[in-house]
């Protein structure tokens, strides 16, 4: 049997890119600025820049492999944090939405490849389904508990604050991408 050579190295450096940028996404999450209440931290910084140079596919699989780790129990989420409660408590809902934010990234690359414009729509549009998923499970905890909380309340408390913050972290994103792109158009 023989192997072509540069397939399997090919993949050995996917699987290492999809690995980095899963780590990187941890580190990014201990990154956290005390602003209110709930932290700013740079996950979804990390998120915007796995799919912005990996690509759709190897970036949304980090981000799978990012919140599947922090599931199992690693303290990869804010604050050195994991295990599957975190996922299924009030802010769970905003972390697998990083799922659906890098989704969205995906398909749009796929449907407007190397269109700029769109891309920076795609990161507009999938944070936003990620501040809707992420709201819409923060409400519908509070009402399992039997305590009343609106979507108001919800997006003033989780969604307002955090919009200003994650645009800037869009940005720096975007400024990153281009700069490591430029230098490594192999990526």
């Amino acid at each position: 049997m023989q192997y072509n050579t540069r397939s399997v190295h090919s993949r050995l450096l996917n699987l290492t890119y999809i690995s980095l940028a899963a780590a990187l996404m941890a580190v990014f999450a201990w990154i956290s600025f005390p602003v209110m209440a709930l932290p700013v931290t740079m996950q979804t910084f990390g998120v915007f820049c796995a799919v912005g140079l990996l690509g759709g596919k190897r970036g949304t699989l980090s981000v799978l492999i990012y919140i599947l780790l922090g599931a199992i129990g690693l303290p990869v989420f804010t604050g050195f944090s994991g295990g599957i409660g975190q996922l299924l408590g009030v802010t769970g809902g905003y972390i697998t939405g990083f799922l659906f934010l890098s989704l969205t990234m995906w398909l749009f690359s796929a449907l407007f490849p190397h269109n700029k414009g769109v891309f920076v729509f795609s990161m507009l549009l999938g944070l936003l389904l990620c501040y809707l998923f992420g709201t819409a499970w923060y409400v519908f905890l509070y009402q399992q508990t039997g305590q009343s909380v609106g979507w108001i309340v919800a997006l003033q408390a989780c969604v307002f604050p955090f919009i200003l913050p994650d645009l800037l972290k869009m940005l720096l994103a975007l400024s990153l991408i281009r700069t490591v792109k430029k230098h490594l158009p192999e990526l």
